[in-house]
């Protein structure tokens, strides 16, 4: 067997695994441009791993098999983790649908990067190590770190917290499954199709249920958005629950200020609104373009955050939808 086809099939079933698990997205969450960088995340991860697993075996004379099968999984898993944290915590990803994609994106940048360095160094192009590889090892790290950004945006949503605690269980079946199937080298056709089998399998149900929690939030959010924004344009806000609790800041704040907290709340409102639209467009297939008023609303908006100051908005957070999805649709529309 030559080079070409053992690049072949080392790279492209990851590739296409993940082409399509972004063509399941009905929503179109994720944008091209963030799954280059989730790809050259993975790259990133693959190159410090391979730095540190070098200098550690080096500097202690250890005995690769066994730093393998250890080792290399709870390195590998933490090293690719840690851009799903920046993705949670930046509110880059919005429903455990575009955090998996994101992150089984990593994985696959980390198994290309992996798989060229085998490519180099091994020098051996026999037809049954590369489906293993391509097949197995490829798709075992996409899986795993899919499966950590997906627990992590789940637990982050439930909690209402981005804390890094809430990471350790995705991390932890992740370094559990790669290192088992580490272990299982002896029958790599055995477990690739195993793997094959059962992780598809997995990823399509978790799509299926937060598609669901998308229709469903999306649903809600908008009858509640519009019901809020009625509420703030007609005669009748100041008896509203938001309304009620404006006034009451009246005694803590200027006149002016108040009021931009007002003109806030309704920019927000307006622009959860449009991302809803959008989402909702694009799960029927149309494309509909950011506008020039959103990117007004955006720039009014910093101007009122600057101006209301870090008080006000600490004040305005139990009426303002504050929440990572909202604040996901902000992210949305601005990129």
């Amino acid at each position: 067997m030559t080079a070409l086809p053992a690049i072949l099939l080392g790279f492209v079933p990851v590739v296409l695994f993940l082409v399509g698990l972004i063509f399941m997205d009905s929503y179109k969450l994720v944008a091209p441009r963030a799954v280059a960088l989730a790809l050259a995340a993975g790259c990133v991860s693959a190159l410090a791993a391979l730095l540190v697993t070098r200098v550690a075996i080096g500097a202690l004379h250890a005995d690769p098999a066994p730093y393998t099968r250890v080792a290399a999984p709870l390195l590998e898993e933490t090293l690719k983790a840690l851009y799903v944290i920046h993705l949670v915590r930046a509110h880059k990803a919005g429903f455990m649908v575009d955090a998996g994609i994101l992150g089984f994106a990593v994985g696959t940048g980390f198994a290309l990067t992996e798989n060229l360095y085998y490519v180099q160094a091994l020098a051996d192009f026999r037809p049954l190590l590369w489906v293993a590889r391509g097949l197995g090892t490829a798709v075992m790290h996409g899986a795993a770190t899919a499966m950590v950004a997906i627990l992590y945006k789940d637990l982050a949503d439930r909690h209402e917290s981005r804390a890094v605690h809430l990471l350790v269980p995705g991390l932890a079946l992740a370094i559990a499954l790669h290192a088992g199937f580490n272990h299982l080298t002896l029958q790599p056709l055995v477990v690739t199709a195993i793997l094959l089998l059962v992780m598809p399998l997995l990823l399509v149900l978790v799509f299926e249920r937060s598609e669901r929690a998308t229709r469903t939030w999306l649903g809600s959010g908008i009858d509640g958005d519009v019901e809020v924004l009625e509420q703030l344009l007609g005669d009748q806000f100041t008896d509203s629950h938001s309304g009620r609790y404006l006034e009451t800041l009246r005694a803590r704040f200027s006149g002016p200020v108040v009021a931009d907290m007002l003109c806030l709340l309704r920019i927000h409102l307006e622009l959860s609104l449009g991302a809803k639209g959008i989402l909702l467009a694009r799960s029927a297939g149309i494309r509909i373009p950011v506008d020039s008023q959103v990117r007004e609303n955006f720039a009014e908006l910093r101007y009122l955050e600057r101006s209301i100051g870090a008080t006000g908005k600490l004040a305005l957070l139990p009426i303002l939808r504050n929440s990572s999805r909202e604040l996901w649709q902000h992210h949305m529309l601005e990129r």
